[in-house]
């Protein structure tokens, strides 16, 4: 091989190396961001009155510090922030989580907040969702959100935990426990998600809601707020984990319209 040969294999190879090291830092920076969502089973599920998960509380908090879900036996509402689970309980009270509890659905990230958007004018669930709507990139894209602020009320529901025969979740959702809290401070935090997941997920808005003492909360199902703060982190990534216990496995499939009743009926 003459000297003009070898200088450009020599190239080749320098060329080559560097872009199998690029690609190998942009691998790395995506898997290392951490901003993958985790879930746990389907929204369509849980509708199906599959209450009973074989995901751990401990295994859950290690994919992420930011989520909502529910418990095992639908026992209440779920959120997670800055890596602690609240157990929401239909009579009122909330709690740290055990380690060993389990969960039918949930999902969860690690937020890094890509945006703040300060709101500093009283606005009602509506307008806030606008806002946020207004602050985002695009309607493709999943974002976690995650709002501190003081609201003059919070309208909030809270699943009672169901014994067996599960009936599903439309039927368990009439038994509900309704409060609504007055001049309080709290944070409302969950997910924004695509149309096209409806079913795998909750389409749109899916918020939970827990007071500045962490003493009451639930699912947010209306609000005003008076001023406060929003964070939004933006992610690409779901990463879809199934159950297998024998309700998940053997429950019937719902159609999509009958998801999307159940759900609309539901949230």
């Amino acid at each position: 091989m003459n000297v003009s040969h070898r200088a450009a294999s020599h190239a080749a190879f320098r060329d080559w190396a560097r872009r199998l090291v690029a690609h190998h830092n942009a691998t790395s920076t995506k898997a290392d961001d951490g901003r993958d969502v985790y879930q746990t089973s389907t929204i369509a599920a849980l509708l199906e009155g599959v209450y009973d998960g074989d995901v751990t509380i401990a295994e859950l908090l290690g994919h992420g510090d930011f989520g909502l879900g529910t418990f095992n036996h639908l026992d209440g509402e779920m959120l997670i922030l800055d890596g602690v689970c609240y157990h929401l309980h239909a009579d009122g009270s909330v709690n740290t989580a055990a380690d060993d509890d389990l969960t039918p659905f949930a999902a969860v990230m690690r937020f890094q907040a890509d945006k703040r958007v300060p709101v500093d004018a009283p606005c009602d669930r509506a307008a806030l969702t606008r806002l946020i709507d207004e602050a985002t990139a695009s309607r493709n894209l999943l974002y976690a959100v995650r709002v501190t602020g003081d609201f003059s009320t919070m309208h909030t529901r809270t699943v009672m935990e169901q014994k067996r025969p599960y009936p599903p979740f439309g039927e368990a959702a009439a038994g509900q426990k309704e409060t609504v809290l007055h001049d309080v401070r709290g944070t409302l935090a969950g997910f924004r998600t695509p149309a096209y997941e409806q079913g795998v997920s909750v389409a749109g808005y899916h918020l939970h809601f827990i007071d500045e003492q962490r003493r009451s909360g639930g699912h947010a199902l209306d609000f005003h707020m008076r001023r406060g703060t929003v964070e939004i982190s933006a992610t690409s990534e779901l990463h879809l984990s199934l159950p297998r216990t024998d309700e998940f496995l053997k429950a019937a499939q719902l159609s999509q319209a009958e998801v999307d009743s159940q759900i609309h009926r539901t949230e």
